[in-house]
C-alpha cells in the first residue's frame, strides 16, 4: 500500500522505526501571521528545536503536520469563517525556523484539513506501516485543538488495533492562542486534564 510517493521514496522501510517525533501545525498560519496566529506560540520554538534534534540524534522518524485547506473548506464555519493556512499560501508552510528539518532525512511532512492528523488519510496509512513503533512524542500548537484532538485520536487508534504504543505530550513544547473568548491557561489546563484522562503521558524536560 502506498502512502504517498514523496513519502515512500525519501523513507525506505518504515518498518525500522521505533520511535516517532509529530509537530503538529507549526506553521505560519498560526505562529506567524493571518487571523489566527499568535505571537505566544513562538516561546515553545527552542524546546521543540531541542526534542527535533534530540529526537534525529536517536533514529526516530520526524513528521510535521501541516494544516492546509482550500477556501471552502468547512471548518471555517466552526470557527467563525475564519479562513486560515490556505493552500498556496505561506500561511501553510512550517515556519522559517525549523523548515530546514523538512530536507533531513529520516523526516516526512503530511497535511492535515481538519483539526486532527488522524483524520489525514496520509498519516492513517503512514502510521499503519509503522509496525514495530514503541513511542510517540508529540510538540506543537494549539494545544486545547489539534494536539489534544490528535493524540486523544491516535490513542483510540492504537487501542482499536490493540497495539501497545507510548504517547508522550511535551507541556513545555506545546502551546495555544489566546483570544476573547478562549482564554489560554484555562483551555491549556483543560486539554491536559483530558489528555492525561486518556492515558497519554505529559511530560516536562528529559523524559
Amino acid at each position: 500500500m502506498l502512502i504517498r510517493c514523496e513519502i515512500m521514496g525519501k523513507i525506505k522501510n518504515l518498518k525500522l522505526y521505533e520511535r516517532c517525533l509529530i509537530i503538529i501545525d507549526m506553521v505560519n498560519g498560526f505562529v506567524k501571521e493571518g487571523v489566527l496566529h499568535d505571537d505566544e506560540i513562538s516561546k515553545v520554538i527552542p524546546r521543540q528545536l531541542e526534542i527535533i534534534k534530540d529526537s534525529l540524534a536517536n533514529g526516530s522518524l520526524v513528521v510535521f503536520v501541516k494544516d492546509k485547506h482550500s477556501g471552502s473548506s468547512v471548518e471555517f464555519k466552526r470557527f467563525g469563517n475564519t479562513k486560515h493556512c490556505l493552500q498556496g499560501t505561506s500561511e501553510s508552510e512550517v515556519i522559517d525556523e525549523l523548515r530546514s528539518f523538512e530536507n533531513c532525512d529520516n523526516v516526512v511532512s503530511v497535511e492535515k484539513n481538519s483539526t486532527s492528523f488522524m483524520e489525514s488519510p496520509t498519516f492513517r496509512k503512514l502510521i499503519s506501516n509503522l509496525t514495530e513503533l514503541k513511542e510517540v512524542d508529540i510538540i506543537g500548537c494549539c494545544t486545547d485543538i489539534c494536539v489534544a484532538n490528535g493524540s486523544i485520536g491516535l490513542a483510540n487508534y492504537f487501542d482499536q488495533n490493540n497495539r501497545d504504543v507510548d504517547i508522550y505530550v511535551h507541556e513545555d513544547a506545546i502551546e495555544t492562542y489566546d483570544a476573547p473568548m478562549h482564554e489560554r491557561q484555562k483551555y491549556t489546563e483543560a486539554a491536559k486534564l483530558l489528555i492525561k484522562q486518556q492515558g497519554i503521558k505529559l511530560v516536562k524536560g528529559k523524559k
